[in-house]
């Protein structure tokens, strides 16, 4: 009898153990759209966004006012799925999570280089809905800069 009591406790501590903080699992799916990109992977991209999901880039125009951009999803998937000729990467850091019940939203700084060229760098922010399927991105908004940008050392080295 210990043994088999043993053994549910030894399975259910193990099963416990095995699940991800909510917070793991919204950054997972977020690193998951990145790595999609780098692969050039429209589809493990697409996966990790609802249908719905609106995109938005927060810049300034040429006379320096800002603006704020709409963008389209099928047009992001289609441009990580075409055939470009550098990998895109975009390494995020300074990562917050925060969760209220089936709503999180991720912030984080980033930088995106085409191959090893530094294109432009800002702020990520990622809305999530939990979903039967897990955590999908309903939305995007992002700013973006050419200069200022502080990455860290340890990025900047990864891509020179």
């Amino acid at each position: 009898m210990r043994t088999i009591v043993f053994a549910i406790f030894q399975l259910l501590a193990t099963a416990v153990c095995a699940q991800k903080p909510p917070q793991e699992e919204v950054k997972a799916v977020v690193l998951s759209l990145f790595e999609g990109m780098r692969l050039g992977d429209s589809a493990m991209v697409h996966s990790t966004f609802m249908e719905t999901a609106q995109m938005y880039t927060i810049l300034r125009n040429k006379e320096g006012q800002p603006i704020l951009r709409k963008g389209s999803l099928q047009k992001f998937l289609n441009a990580v799925g075409s055939t470009h000729d550098q990998v895109w990467n975009e390494p995020i850091w300074d990562i917050e999570v925060k969760i209220d019940q089936d709503f999180a939203q991720l912030w984080a700084s980033y930088a995106f280089y085409a191959g090893n060229t530094f294109s432009h760098c800002g702020v990520d922010a990622f809305h999530l809905f939990r979903t039967e399927e897990g955590w999908k991105i309903f939305q995007i908004t992002d700013t973006r800069k050419k200069e200022g940008c502080k990455i860290p050392g340890e990025i900047k080295d990864k891509f020179q």
